[in-house]
């Protein structure tokens, strides 16, 4: 085995450009797979990590019908004292146009509860968030995210300032954080976007009244939000007379299960493709192998006639074609290394990171070495079969 190894490693350096064009398509089809393959593990790994520090913990109540018993503040109250349910907000949209010193903007107004802030991992750039006396009190005290302040007051400092909602005066009491990590900051991100008192949207906006159609919920310290999910769901059947179509419960796990099933079946379909180029890489392999033989028919003739078993000519052809598929893998290894360093140079800000995939990177050994085996053996079969003295009088 050791004697063909060396036998084939001299017979490839004695056509070296010829070798390296016949590895060709086996070094492109394994960086294709490997750098496709990489590239959707590691963008997939990036928006799972922003999604579970989204809120991994939160799960997010819609109700359609709420069979005339609207569910209210004091109802979420009285539910926060459930096992394994942590804070509960609800959430109300309205669109109003702000004022300020002669500027106006259109802002997108939300009214909630002080536990709206912890549950959306939110941060403040100066100020308070809102309170719970803001909400028994019905008080005109709001939020504001920094392009908000920017655009209708001109500087983010303007705690304590005055604005208009809808003509109605509302004192600013904080400023929002331009934070990634919060779901609710990425998508108001480059609007204006006020935060007010629950109770003080329903008095601004004639389209929003006191029964809560949409709340959210944290799991319990220590607790699971499965179980928070499972709680709730008892709780919203219960009050909605046990229809389970008058309401839908999900969570940012629900997503992250449904992005890696999505991610699973695009990383099949890419490795397929791959796959595809690999076998192209094989062909080309087999096809270089039959001229080998058929150039080397006298060198087959004659060892044959020394001695040489078929078993021998067999290992000599095929361990050739597989050292030529194992050296174009560990080459399309080594450039796929290359380009997935250099991409995670590029888009090192975008806090994305890409590396090999070991598991990519096996299925990728295993598979050439198949492909040197299953399309060098028809070559390989082939010398092994001559007969010496047809070999020795091939005049080609």
């Amino acid at each position: 085995m050791i004697l063909s190894f060396k036998m084939a490693l001299r017979s490839i350096s004695a056509g070296k450009m010829r070798a390296v064009l016949t590895m060709l398509g086996i070094i492109i089809g394994v960086m294709a797979l490997v750098v496709l393959v990489s590239l959707v593990n590691g963008a997939t790994s990036s928006v799972t990590d922003k999604v579970s520090q989204m809120g991994s913990s939160m799960v997010t109540a819609n109700i359609s019908d709420d069979k005339g018993t609207p569910i209210t503040l004091d109802t979420l109250n009285e539910w926060m004292a459930e096992e394994n349910i942590g804070t509960l907000a609800p959430i109300a949209t309205s669109l109003a146009t702000g004022r300020a010193g002669g500027e106006s903007a259109s802002f997108t107004v939300y009214g909630t509860t002080a536990g709206y802030y912890e549950i959306q991992n939110m941060q403040l750039y100066m100020g308070r968030w809102l309170k719970e006396p803001d909400v028994e009190n019905h008080s005109y005290v709001c939020v504001l995210n920094e392009n908000a302040a920017q655009e209708l007051i001109g500087y983010t400092d303007c705690v304590g300032r005055s604005i208009t909602l809808n003509n109605v005066p509302f004192t600013v009491v904080g400023i929002l954080a331009d934070n990634e990590d919060s779901l609710t900051a990425l998508f108001s991100s480059g609007s204006c976007v006020a935060y007010i008192p629950h109770t003080s949207l329903v008095r601004l906006s004639d389209t929003v009244s006191a029964g809560i159609t949409t709340f959210y919920a944290s799991a319990a310290e220590g607790g699971t939000v499965d179980a928070a999910r499972d709680r709730l769901e008892e709780l919203l059947m219960e009050r909605l007379d046990e229809d389970d179509d008058a309401f839908s419960l999900s969570s940012s796990k629900i997503l992250e299960e449904t992005m890696s099933s999505i991610t699973s079946v695009l990383t099949i379909l890419l490795g397929g493709i791959a796959a595809i180029s690999l076998i192209v890489g094989g062909i080309g392999i087999m096809n270089i192998m039959l001229v080998t033989v058929t150039e080397r028919t006298r060198e087959i003739g004659i060892r044959k006639a020394i001695g040489a078993t078929r078993g021998v000519i067999l290992t000599q052809f095929l361990m050739e074609a597989v050292v030529l598929c194992m050296m174009g893998c560990c080459l399309g290894i080594f450039l796929s290394w290359a380009i997935l360093q250099t991409v995670s140079t590029v888009v090192a800000s975008l806090g994305i990171r890409f590396a090999l995939d070991g598991g990519v990177v096996l299925v990728s050994v295993v598979f050439c070495f198949l492909i040197g085996v299953i399309f060098g053996l028809y070559p390989a079969n082939k010398a092994a079969r001559m007969k010496p003295i047809d070999a020795l009088h091939y005049g080609g």
